[in-house]
Formats: C-alpha cells, structure tokens, sequence
C-alpha cells in the first residue's frame, strides 16, 4: 500500500499543487496522467524515495530497498557508459538471492520475453531507443519487488512494444503487486489500469479510469 498524506512536491518553495491526500491499496493498477511539467515524474521518485517531499509524507507498506522497483525515463541513463544489454538488464537482480544457475537461466527467458535474445551482447550507444527501453523494462522483469514505479514505459516503443509492454504490466499486476504507471496515452491508461491520479496545477483528481478519461479520438496530453 502506498499512502501520501498532505504531500507537496517541486522545486524548494514552489509546490507544484495543493496538498496531496492518496492511499493506493495493495495490488492496485494505477495510472498518473496530467500536462507536462505538472509533476508526474516527480511524484513517482518521490514515492520511490529519490526525492524529498517538500511538505507530508510518503508511506510504503514495504522497504523502499529491495520492496521497491523504480523504471526511470532513459533520458537520464549515461548510454556512453561501457556496459551490454545484458549487463544492463541483469542489474534486476541487485538484492534478489539466486544461485548462479538460475541467474543464468532466468536472464535468458527474459531476455527472450522481451525478444532482444539476439541483442544481449551490444553496448548502450548502439541500441535504438525502443530497444533500450524494452531492456530497462526487461531489468524491472528480474527485480522481485511488490511495488512498481514506472515513468512512461511507452517511451520509445511501437505498437508491437506498446503491446508487449502493456502483456507484461498486466503479468505482473496478477501475480498481486502494486504498480503505478505514468503514462501520456490516455487511451492506454483508461483501457489497461483500474484507477488514475489526474495531476493539475488546482490539484488533483482520483477516480476510475474508465470514469475520469473520455474516449475521445487522437487521446494524448502531450
């Protein structure tokens, strides 16, 4: 479960909107959706502990460390560091306790899940930015952590890896975990999750998704 009580988050002395009052249930599916630059990515590391709140608190029915999986825009990943694919997405395993073995025999059945088996061996700089988002979603797919943070897991992605990455979103909200994804398709989020935190510079709104997003043509917020 996570709980956000009187929560304000941004930049020192500038709250980005009014106190936050939220509690997400265990193994919910939730969907974050709001304009650029009203703080959707900011609240998802201030809920994974990588940010301070300005004001409230956070509460995580978990250990941030090990009970916690964060996926991060790529923006913010060095793809000139000297590190495969496969290291990259077997760093999921930090904190998790397998035998070598099944290291080995684990990292290639995601690897494959995620089809980039035939990948595994190139450096950062020469993946396409749809590969290397589907082996940072692929790292989250190692980590064994009941509670998900992903900042816009569609980034780079065509509709086939769209479509994979919704397969495994929904694999890993029925093995009962929570997820809470930020998202700018808002076709998307009101088809695949339960609930959204919309995010407005007057606050914001929770609800069901299918209630608080319109089917409308051309469904996009940014």
């Amino acid at each position: 479960m996570i709980t956000c009580n009187a929560l304000r988050w941004g930049a020192p002395g500038q709250p980005l909107t009014p106190a936050l009052d939220l509690t997400l249930e265990k193994g919910s599916l939730t969907g974050i959706i709001g304009a650029n630059g009203t703080g959707k990515s900011s609240l998802l590391k201030v809920i994974a502990g990588l940010q301070k709140p300005l004001a409230g608190k956070v509460t995580v029915g978990v250990p941030r460390r090990g009970g916690l999986s964060f996926l991060p825009q790529q923006q913010y990943l060095d793809r000139q560091f000297p590190i495969s694919l496969q290291e990259l997405v077997a760093a999921g395993f930090w904190g998790t306790q397998h035998t070598a073995q099944q290291r080995s025999q684990r990292l290639q059945a995601v690897l494959e899940d995620w089809c980039l088996s035939s990948l595994e061996h190139r450096p950062l700089m020469a993946l396409s930015g749809g590969e290397l988002q589907r082996a940072l979603l692929a790292r989250m797919s190692l980590a064994d952590a009941p509670i998900l943070l992903l900042d816009e897991p569609h980034a780079a992605l065509d509709e086939d890896g769209q479509a994979l990455c919704w397969k495994h979103i929904h694999a890993w909200h029925d093995q009962g975990r929570t997820l809470v994804v930020v998202c700018h398709d808002l076709a998307s989020v009101r088809h695949h999750t339960q609930q959204v935190v919309q995010i407005k510079n007057t606050g914001c709104v929770f609800g069901p998704s299918q209630e608080l997003i319109r089917p409308q043509p051309h469904m996009q917020v940014a």
